[in-house]
């Protein structure tokens, strides 16, 4: 008799084992399922030009969202959006960008007559995604970083006129987040593009031209009839020739002395735009849900996600493949592998599609507000540029070390990328989705890959720099990591 108990027990010693954690034979058939060509189709397919480079707000943005949706659902995903649907939705005025653009410099011969260098576009120019409609020719005074600050005794405006003229100005701020907390947050809302060209307005300034790249960004508002662009050496250092300064060691000068700089340069600038623009525009996140089966682990959540939108045209179509169709492609990687194979899961997982990431971080500020699963509960795993390169950023991963484990342990058991962590101190004007919820307190880490040429904002961010053996890579670590994360005895945060 007790042999015969001890039997029973061994036949039934797999099935206890089985219904505490997935089975190993299934996991690694569903991580070897993610192909690198599958995922680079996946980029291909949200490059194509009938989704216009994904802006935030316009029909083909939503097409493409619709595209990704319907993937979600033929996999067995659940809907998470607003009201059962797929999409969560949120406000997001857009500008649209066309090809009768460019820069001038007026240049005064010996005679006296007048010639014009035109600039050439993307190399030395791009338009400003959010620029007024128009023509402006006007006299160029240097403002700094555009910046007036009364409470930190400082004012770029101090001893200019700049009233209908065109202001040149430097991106961020005099004192940078690497200084620290204490020395930068002071600085901190007047880091902000938005801000800058509010400033301009209110000193008088008809026209910006922005050190800024030059690369497409419609992180900014719009104001009718101001007109901008963004500039780089090229233009800044014709700028200042004959003036009898030397831009890079005005900019050294305000950095050490806290002190404005700004003068008149003499010089005569046309710059054309053509836009339209669209002030009610409707945006959308794109959520799925994978319910967890515990009855208390199933409330708490692993959110992997990236953003789905670009820049759209500026005024060449740029498909942002790099930046961040890769993302959304091991995103997708990821949630396939799982869904279809059916992966037993205890605690939820939750894959997420923001819009607007690049239009001030509307669609991750929308998902705070109204979460899927509360934020309380969750964790965050998101990617912005994955698809490049041989080696694998992962920012604040530091900060997580119950997080970073399961990331570890993945790559070192199956993958074998150079990986590196490090610390977010998070201080600067956000740039990633994960800084917004890094603010709303959710543990969140956010994944680059770095090691080739890469295009960023501009038309060369194009299905032909990808490295689809990194995303791979990258999509099988998250698989084994979220699976892991979603099924472990042990809190994620």
């Amino acid at each position: 008799m007790k042999d015969l108990r001890s039997l029973i027990l061994l036949c039934l010693l797999p099935v206890c084992l089985n219904s505490q954690e997935p089975q190993e034979d299934l996991i690694l058939g569903a991580m070897h399922s993610i192909s690198s060509h599958d995922l680079l189709q996946y980029v291909r397919i949200q490059c194509d030009e009938k989704y216009q480079g994904r802006l935030t707000g316009t029909p083909e943005y939503q097409e493409c969202a619709e595209w990704l949706a319907g993937q979600f659902r033929d996999w067995g995903i659940t809907p998470a959006g607003d009201n059962g649907s797929w999409f969560q939705w949120f406000s997001v005025p857009y500008t649209l960008v066309f090809p009768d653009c460019g820069v001038e410099m007026h240049l005064t011969q010996k005679d006296g007559s007048e010639i014009l260098k035109s600039y050439k576009y993307v190399t030395e120019y791009m338009p400003g995604s959010t620029s007024g409609n128009g023509v402006i020719t006007a006299e160029v005074v240097y403002a700094g970083y555009g910046i007036t600050a009364p409470e930190l005794g400082y004012d770029d405006y101090r001893g200019i006129d700049a009233k209908g003229k065109i202001i040149l100005i430097e991106r961020e701020a005099p004192v940078s987040p690497s200084e620290g907390a204490d020395k930068f947050n002071p600085w901190y809302e007047y880091s902000f593009h938005q801000y800058k060209l509010a400033n301009a307005i209110k000193h008088g300034a008809a026209g910006m031209l922005y050190n800024y790249g030059p690369i497409a960004n419609p992180n900014n508002d719009y104001y009718d009839n101001f007109i901008y662009v963004h500039v780089g050496d090229s233009v800044v250092k014709d700028v200042f020739a004959g003036t009898g300064r030397f831009h890079n060691e005005l900019v050294e000068r305000i950095n050490h002395t806290l002190k404005p700089q700004s003068f008149n340069t003499g010089k005569k600038v046309t710059i054309r735009m053509s836009t339209k623009h669209f002030p009610d525009g409707r945006g959308s996140n794109i959520i799925g849900l994978l319910k967890g089966s515990d009855p208390e682990l199933s409330g708490e959540a692993v959110i992997i996600g990236a953003h789905l939108d670009h820049m759209g045209k500026c005024y060449e179509l740029i498909p942002g493949a790099n930046d961040n169709a890769s993302a959304v492609a091991v995103m997708m990687g990821v949630a396939k592998a799982i869904a279809v194979n059916k992966i037993p899961l205890k605690r939820s997982v939750v894959f997420i599609a923001f819009g607007s990431e690049e239009q001030a971080l509307l669609g991750s500020k929308a998902y705070i507000k109204n979460p899927a699963v509360p934020l309380d509960k969750s964790v965050f795993l998101n990617m912005d540029g994955v698809g490049i390169g041989h080696s694998v950023s992962a920012t604040a991963g530091m900060d997580f070390p119950l997080m970073w484990n399961f990331i570890e342990e993945a790559n070192n058991q199956y993958v074998h990328r150079r990986i590196t962590a490090g610390s977010f101190p998070n201080l600067g004007r956000p740039r990633l989705d994960a800084a917004i919820f890094l603010r709303a307190g959710v543990p969140s880490i956010s994944f680059s890959t770095y090691g080739s040429e890469n295009y960023y904002h501009v038309p060369q961010d194009n299905p032909d720099i990808i490295k689809p053996e990194i995303m791979e890579d990258l999509a099988q670590m998250l698989f084994i990591s979220v699976v892991r994360m979603a099924n472990s005895a042990g809190p994620l945060r």
